[in-house]
């Protein structure tokens, strides 16, 4: 009862995503195992109020809650939500960050520990190993893309049995991946609350007249502005230069080594209407909420990250006017090729719940810019990022399948079993160019389509796709199909990794005849045999032994795939072409 009072208590109407969100949240936590739920939701779409009603239906079960927040500023801010959402209910709330005393944190550590406290909002120092909670039963970690895996490993000490609720208005690529792969759950908010307008976004060179023109725009409608400078060392000097630009405007500053009552001040302040602009850094990124906030200045766009251009977005038009956002860069000074992707991107995503297109893309830049090729982080560069996604979602495919089959021992990943687990890493320039397909949705399809062909009739099929769509394909698309036709040989062929080592290219596992061997010793003289292991390694292709010049990608796969058929294979036509690359030398 005292759930389904709460739930009706909220002041808004549910959009339909929220409700479906709730259940599955709900079902999560009544399920057997643990909860591991990612909640993609826009600025402002309600993702709060799911987090409120989760730790509500925790705390019911005689659990504590654990909010883990990135800055101090949205301790203050969620624990004053949660307070509220819970007045009336036995339910105590506590925060935990450098607002509190030491004599208040020792106070809420002790309340942890004897469990007199329920929910308990805090920034790391919650993740520090010296926080002890005596009936954990759900951690709820908002802002997920602020948090990086040292933290996440820390926590990982807390919650072997403990659910886990991830919020992120743009989340990390590697969460991201890992949802899109089904290797943890994802909700997605994409329905906007009533009356929310697209925020109107200008990207271009910082203009003083501009600027002033933008502020005096604000006032008229008796609104407030942001004006994020991300340098405390010449933050007042910044501050006063808009003094001066706008006299009749009441400036004020806030950044993270202001003393704790100054900044609670100054925010206080803003919120109450009593300043009209608020020269900060980006402490005011993540969860702050002033919806008579409607113009966003950012100074030194092109130094910052895609997801906190997305985030500062969402300081504005949280409410029913029209807001604006404006991202500077100096006139002056080039912009790197990275920070005008991004600056293209935030500009080119301005629709209601973009910010699941920008985390698509921020995965596209910085983890999968080519999906096929080398530039990977973290444990993906051992196998290649198509080869890494198609094992881990074809793994947890056939883990979900035998669950569903009903008592089955669901097989331990890496046990599925996967047609093309095969590695090929080769120094190729392999991709789908933007000026070809323009929106990064539809180039990731095409990567997706590419990776997952399986016959040379599948590469064609694409092709003629991406033909009859966008014209004739360009020669990185041509790379990229000749590389998904190598991949389709090797997989026929039962080769599992085709790999550039120095100036050669290792093939493995390949199991030869005595002929076959003899094929190959003449046919690439200076091939190393490795029979313990079932490796040839091959000398590459030079310019002279290609005809002159660089050696282009696609003689590289052309190489590649005639090895296969003369050798592995054992094709007459094939053998004849070999010869011909050896006299070339």
């Amino acid at each position: 009862p005292w759930q389904a009072e709460l739930e009706e208590a909220f002041p808004y109407t549910e959009t339909p995503d929220q409700l479906a969100t709730i259940d599955d949240v709900k079902r999560d936590m009544e399920a057997a195992q643990p909860m591991d739920r990612l909640i993609c939701g826009d600025v402002g779409y309600g993702k709060t109020e799911i987090a409120v009603r989760a730790a509500f239906k925790a705390v019911q079960e005689g659990k504590q809650v654990v909010v883990l927040v990135p800055t101090t500023l949205l301790v203050t801010q969620h624990a004053e939500t949660f307070s509220e959402r819970y007045a009336g209910f036995p339910v105590r709330v506590a925060q935990l960050s450098r607002f509190q005393t030491p004599a208040e944190s020792a106070k809420v550590l002790a309340g942890l520990a004897d469990g007199t406290i329920d929910v308990v909002v805090g920034t790391h120092r919650l993740i520090t190993g010296r926080v002890h909670v005596k009936n954990l039963g759900l951690v709820i970690i908002d802002e997920e893309q602020r948090f990086g895996v040292e933290h996440k490993e820390t926590l990982k000490a807390l919650r072997t049995d403990v659910d886990v609720l991830s919020m992120s208005a743009t989340p990390i690529p590697r969460t991201l991946e890992m949802a899109v792969t089904g290797l943890r759950e994802m909700s997605t908010l994409a329905t906007p609350p009533e009356d929310r307008h697209p925020i109107l976004t200008y990207v271009g060179a910082y203009e003083t007249k501009q600027v002033g023109a933008a502020i005096r725009r604000e006032l008229l409608r008796d609104g407030q502005v942001f004006y994020v400078h991300n340098r405390v060392e010449d933050i007042d000097a910044v501050a006063a230069k808009l003094a001066d630009l706008v006299p009749e405007a009441r400036v004020a500053t806030a950044h993270g080594q202001m003393s704790e009552a100054r900044l609670e001040r100054v925010i206080d302040d803003f919120w109450h209407k009593e300043i009209d602009v608020l020269v900060c850094t980006t402490i005011v990124e993540t969860g702050l909420d002033v919806s008579n906030a409607n113009t966003l200045i950012v100074d030194r766009a092109d130094r910052m990250g895609l997801s906190q251009l997305h985030q500062l977005r969402g300081r504005v038009g949280r409410g029913r006017e029209r807001a604006y956002a404006y991202f500077l860069h100096p006139a002056d000074k080039p912009l790197t090729e990275t920070s005008l992707e991004r600056l293209r991107t935030i500009a080119s995503n301005t629709d209601l719940g973009a910010g699941m297109q920008v985390a698509m893309k921020d995965l596209e830049i910085r983890g999968a810019g080519n999906l096929l090729g080398g530039e990977q982080s973290g444990h993906i560069a051992g196998v290649g990022f198509d080869l890494y996604v198609r094992m881990v979602s074809e793994a947890v495919a056939a883990y979900k399948k035998a669950l569903q089959v009903g008592g089955a021992e669901a097989p331990q990943v890496g046990e599925a079993e996967i047609d093309e687990d095969l590695r090929v890493d080769l120094p190729v320039d392999a991709t789908i160019p933007e000026d070809y397909v323009p929106h990064e949705r539809l180039r990731l399809e095409a990567y997706t389509k590419f990776a997952a062909a399986r016959t040379d009739a599948d590469v064609n099929d694409i092709l003629d796709e991406l033909t009859d769509r966008y014209g004739p394909v360009p020669e990185a698309t041509a790379r990229l199909a000749a590389l998904a036709r190598l991949r389709a040989l090797a997989a026929r062929l039962g080769v599992r990794e085709i790999v550039a080592q120095g100036k050669s290219i290792r093939f493995a596992p390949v199991s030869l005849a005595e002929s076959a061997r003899m094929r190959l010793t003449r046919l690439y003289p200076g091939t190393v045999l490795k029979p313990a292991t079932r490796t040839i390694v091959v000398p590459a292709p030079s310019a002279a032994r290609m005809g002159g010049g660089a050696v282009e990608g696609e003689a590289l796969l052309r190489w590649a795939e005639v090895l296969l058929h003369a050798v592995v294979a054992g094709e007459a036509d094939y053998e004849t072409e070999a010869t011909r690359y050896r006299r070339r030398r």
